[in-house]
This record gives structure tokens, C-alpha cells and sequence, in this order.
């Protein structure tokens, strides 16, 4: 019996187990998000995705299955990036970080405890995938994001992620998804509050992140961040990657959303649509 014979005899509706997915793996030599793609193709749901399905249907699944998405920064944002990222399927994640876990990290950053103080913050993140969804491969790169490294992080991705906390680098970063035509999607926290935007190819929303705020960090190194709002924004980023990869929906072009917890409230603000000079 072939891969395609087992899969039919193996599928419980339309639906194919997890335990199933196990054997086939160990049967015919292949990697989990190979069987899974192949599930997909047969126009199947692996059972782990059900609860997608109303939302998610089986050829976007896939579609999500062979999409490659960067994510910047693995701390506040970036642990909550990574852990939506994989439970929605994304196949193949690379994770950038060049820090280690501290322990004013424990308050906020979902990848964080006590136990994995001083491990490499990217390495965390690929072994946590590997823990809550195996399919996904994860490529954990434990180096800081530039402008001169940027081409060979990002090529070849779908979207790119900002979880980023360095001004500077985050002008960098839309810098380089401008030359190489990927779309990003940002996201800023400090205290109560957030922003969420995207970047897609052929714009430039740099002018408008940060405005005429001259340090090198944002305003969350006067208000901190509790658990909660790295939370919702990476919430809010995870929805819009997923939109962008599946072309659905109203991406946040030419606007940027921001969040206030505080007072529970969402504002919209329209951004100037600026064409950016990408590089040939």
C-alpha cells in the first residue's frame, strides 16, 4: 500500500487522525508536514484543524501548510507570534532572536519560565513548536536582524513578522521587505496600548511607525508591558499574516489600527500611501 492508499484507509470521514498521521510517518519515511501536506492534497483535514474548517477550508489549509513565515524578535510579541503561527499550521516558520531569557521576561513573554532562564530565546521557540504541532518545521536563527543579514533572512518568505522592540531596526526591516516585495506586518506594545499595520509590496508605512520619536526604543521602556498585551496585538498580527497568506478579507493597507486597552477601545487611522524605491 502506497502513501495515497494508507491516507484513504486511514481517514475517519474527512477527517485523518492524528495517531494515524504518526504511522504513515513511520511507515513510509516521510516528515510529519510532508504527510500532512499529502493529506491536504486529498482534500482532507488533518483532525488536529477541524475546528478550522468553518473558517479555514481544506485548500487554504494547505495553502497555510506551504507558506514560509519570518518572525522577528522572539520575546513579548514573538513567543505569541510563533505559538498562533504553528496551532494555525503555518508549515514552515523561521524564528530570528539573538537574546536569551531574563527574568524580567517572566511577566509577559509566552515562551518564558524559570526554568529556561539563559536559553537562547530562538531556540525555545523551535522547540516549543515541535511540542504543540510537529508538522511545522522551524528554522531558529540566534542573530540580531540588519539591514546587511536582511536579504538572506527573509528570502523566500510568504510574510514577514515585526515583533521587534529597536526603532531602528524596525526601519530596517520594512526597508528590506520593501526591496524584496514581502509583505510585513507590524506591531508595536507599551503599556495598555498597541498598534497593528501592513506593509505590502510596492508601499513604504516607515514615515508613519513612529513618527518623530527620536529614541532607539519605543515608548513601552517608560510603560512596560504586562501579560496581556503582547497578547492581543500579536492576536491582531496572526489574523492579518493569515488574511495576507490566504487573500481574504481587508488587510491593513494605507491604515494602521491602535489599541487601547485601557479604555477598550480601537482607532483607525488612515496612512499616506507612499511608494517605496525598491532596489532592482
Amino acid at each position: 500500500m502506497d502513501l495515497h492508499g494508507f491516507i484513504a484507509a486511514e481517514a475517519a470521514g474527512d477527517l485523518f487522525p492524528w495517531a494515524a498521521q504518526v504511522r504513515a510517518v513511520e511507515r513510509f519515511g516521510l516528515t510529519l508536514g510532508q504527510v500532512e501536506e499529502a493529506i491536504l492534497q486529498r482534500g482532507l483535514m488533518p483532525a488536529r484543524y477541524q475546528r478550522n474548517r468553518q473558517t479555514i477550508t481544506v485548500d487554504m489549509q494547505l495553502r497555510l501548510c506551504r507558506s514560509r513565515v519570518v518572525i522577528i524578535g522572539s520575546g513579548g510579541l514573538g513567543g505569541y507570534l510563533v505559538e498562533e503561527l504553528a496551532r494555525l499550521g503555518v508549515g514552515n516558520l523561521v524564528v530570528v532572536d539573538p537574546d536569551i531569557f531574563e527574568e524580567h521576561n517572566l511577566n509577559r513573554q509566552f515562551l518564558s519560565s524559570p526554568a529556561l532562564l539563559g536559553k537562547p530565546k530562538a531556540a525555545v521557540a523551535a522547540a516549543r513548536v515541535a511540542e504543540i504541532n510537529p508538522a511545522v518545521a522551524v528554522t531558529p536563527l540566534q542573530l540580531a536582524f540588519s539591514r546587511d543579514n536582511g536579504h538572506g533572512i527573509l528570502g523566500g518568505a510568504d510574510v514577514v513578522m515585526d515583533g521587534l522592540d529597536s526603532i531602528s531596526t524596525r526601519l530596517e526591516l520594512a526597508e528590506c521587505c520593501r526591496q524584496l516585495s514581502i509583505p510585513l506586518v507590524h506591531g508595536a506594545i507599551g503599556g495598555w496600548y498597541g498598534q497593528v499595520a501592513s506593509q505590502l509590496p510596492g508601499d513604504d508605512i516607515s514615515s508613519a511607525l513612529f513618527g518623530s520619536w527620536s529614541e532607539s526604543k519605543g515608548i513601552e521602556t517608560r510603560l512596560g508591558n504586562p501579560s496581556f498585551t503582547p497578547a492581543a496585538v500579536a492576536s491582531l498580527q496572526v489574523a492579518e499574516a493569515c488574511k495576507i497568506l490566504l487573500g481574504e478579507g481587508e488587510p491593513l493597507r494605507h491604515r494602521m489600527i491602535y489599541v487601547n486597552l485601557l479604555h477598550m477601545e480601537f482607532s483607525e487611522v488612515l496612512l499616506e500611501p507612499s511608494l517605496a524605491a525598491v532596489e532592482q
